[in-house]
């Protein structure tokens, strides 16, 4: 059986970029290349939420990720959040970035509702990840909350 990881981050730092890495390392998932797809769950995967990655593979390979991630350079609150919804087959991801954490909530459970009319899958479980952080200004902050299809593969 194949595991995708559900991970959270948050990380602060003096520019944008190096904030996401930041909050990519909090997740264990910085050393990778990522790979961003839509948000299909294949039918032979199981997605299991944990703290952090674990070790999914040398440095440097490919890992393949749906993501939300919400970054803010100023003071307030950011949340990045990703639903799921699986059952006997196939599954689905939705993701949602903003300053409101119940918004991003609803934003999720609405697109998570939404795709599910879209198919005609049998699902029998629906969660949702939500990533906070509350920015002073100081830098940026980045949330992340992010599905790693693991192990990772080779970029070449």
């Amino acid at each position: 059986m194949n595991t995708i990881y559900v991970v959270r981050g948050v990380g602060t730092a003096p520019t944008e970029m190096a904030s996401y890495d930041a909050a990519l390392a909090a997740a264990n998932v910085h050393n990778y290349n990522l790979v961003a797809v839509s948000s299909v769950v294949p039918a032979d995967a199981t997605v299991e939420q944990v703290d952090t990655a674990p070790d999914l593979g040398p440095a440097g390979n490919r890992l393949t990720v749906v993501q939300a991630r919400a970054t803010t350079g100023g003071v307030g609150t950011v949340s990045a959040g990703l639903g799921w919804a699986t059952g006997p087959g196939p599954g689905l991801f939705y993701e949602a970035s903003g300053e409101d954490p119940e918004g991003v909530r609803r934003a999720v459970e609405q697109g998570l509702e939404a795709g599910r009319g879209l198919r005609e899958w049998t699902f029998d479980d629906e969660r949702v990840a939500l990533t906070t952080a509350e920015a002073d200004g100081e830098g940026y902050t980045t949330a992340v909350t992010l599905a790693a299809y693991g192990p990772s593969e080779s970029i070449f």
